[in-house]
């Protein structure tokens, strides 16, 4: 995996934004997905995508906060989505599939980030590894058959840098032997993200299915609505500059569209650009860990993911 993972000439850089890169692009007749696309970074995705000419689902656990933003927006419609829930995920897959055989580009967006306690999802997981990881897992396997009619689909994760903090460990994603961290927890979520990637990569390659793994950089959103004052006061003197939404957008959209991907996928992007590998001790900063994209973790990630949702690909 390593030998791709290395940094190829991009025009684009973390300056800049969704719609700058969407410019040019035509996607009449296309269909895509986004999760969490009614706020934050997924609706600049789904506002850039839709700009293309493509059909946009956008998802969302409300969908009296989707409101008039995206109903604003060509080509849009939107569905409700609770990755927490396996019901909400096979209900909304039967329902997608019904309208849309196809399915061109998928966008695992959604995502929730350290709750102050330790919450469940309704499998009994620990919630950010259920809806980040194991949500999007289940709802990616529902929609293989539209993803592997389209001819030709990529299918973007949204990770994080915050993948730094933990690698896999499966033995106790409860929480019942160790003191409940959310920052490992998420950590670990993100971890997560990124295996996924590259077993789903080699799993769909054969059906020219690619899979990206995105770091959107820091962008202020709502998805830190659990930290408290001091924390965000924390937060804010770590971080040297924060992206504006649109930027953050950016490299999923990248990843979705670029040519230069073309015959490339299961790696881990940020900033328009195929991230370098740092050593899984490195100090804060860019770069993904070796940690995230050993195949053989990737392997043990998805059969225990396929256990735990009931999903199987053929």
């Amino acid at each position: 995996m390593t030998s791709i993972q290395q940094p190829i000439y991009s025009r684009f850089n973390a300056n800049s934004t969704a719609a700058e890169i969407a410019t040019g692009h035509d996607l009449k007749g296309k269909t895509v997905l986004v999760t969490g696309g009614n706020s934050g970074i997924g609706y600049e995705t789904v506002k850039a995508l839709a700009n293309t000419g493509a059909q946009v689902v956008a998802t969302g656990r409300d969908g009296d906060k989707a409101g008039d933003r995206l109903s604003a927006l060509p080509n849009v419609s939107f569905m409700r989505l609770d990755l927490a829930d396996p019901l909400s995920v096979d209900t909304f897959a039967e329902q997608f599939l019904a309208v849309h055989p196809h399915l061109h580009l998928l966008i695992n967006n959604a995502g929730i980030f350290r709750p102050p306690q330790l919450l469940k999802d309704q499998r009994g997981y620990e919630l950010q590894f259920g809806v980040n990881h194991l949500g999007h897992f289940q709802l990616t396997g529902r929609l293989w058959p539209a993803l592997k009619n389209a001819g030709g689909a990529r299918v973007v994760i949204l990770s994080s840098v915050g993948h730094r903090r933990s690698e896999l460990e499966l033995d106790d994603l409860q929480f019942e032997h160790h003191f409940y961290d959310s920052a490992k927890a998420y950590g670990l979520s993100k971890t997560a993200n990124v295996l996924f990637t590259t077993e789903l990569d080699r799993v769909g390659a054969p059906h020219s299915i690619r899979a990206f793994a995105v770091h959107p950089g820091a962008v202020q959103t709502d998805i830190f609505r659990y930290m408290t004052d001091d924390e965000r006061q924390a937060w804010d003197q770590q971080i040297a500059h924060f992206k504006s939404q649109e930027q953050g957008a950016a490299t999923t959209v990248w990843c979705a569209l670029s040519d230069q991907l073309d015959g490339i996928g299961g790696v881990y992007c940020e900033n328009c650009n195929i991230a370098p590998v740092v050593p899984n001790d490195a100090p804060p900063g860019r770069g993904v860990r070796g940690f995230a994209l050993d195949p053989g973790k990737a392997r043990e990630l998805w059969l225990f993911s396929e256990a735990a949702t009931g999903i199987s690909w053929p």
